[in-house]
């Protein structure tokens, strides 16, 4: 069992940026592929970011790419996603989820522990 803990989130306007975390327990953090989905209201829970084990791979949703970076420091059990020239229609709540296999990055049913959320809100 792993606990993901997001945080980070929070009102800002168009252009500005911020930065998430993900704090997870466990003792076999490196291990873990991880992901960042998020969710507005009314629509489906939608892929953004994902990162392997190592760090020496990284995805992105066309509709962030150029803008958001994800990373991790195994060392914190903790992953980032520094989000830079954000637009409203990033405006969503932010999940961070946990892979202990092997999947298909971009699909929710991959993951396997996922946080509670954190909001992020853009205004124009």
């Amino acid at each position: 069992q792993v606990h993901v803990v997001e945080s980070g989130g929070g009102l800002v306007q168009a252009g500005d940026s911020l930065r998430l975390s993900c704090a997870a327990s466990g003792r076999t953090f490196s291990s873990y592929a991880m992901g960042w989905f998020r969710q507005a209201p009314g629509k489906e829970r939608e892929f953004v970011s994902h990162i392997t084990r190592n760090g020496g791979n990284t995805y992105y949703a066309d509709s962030v790419k150029g803008r958001f970076t994800i990373s991790r420091d195994n060392a914190k059990n903790t992953v980032f996603l520094q989000m830079n020239s954000l637009k409203p229609e990033d405006t969503a709540v932010y999940y961070c989820a946990v892979v202990r296999y092997s999947g298909r990055y971009y699909a929710t049913d991959t993951y396997d522990y996922w946080g509670q959320g954190t909001q992020v809100t853009v205004s124009s």
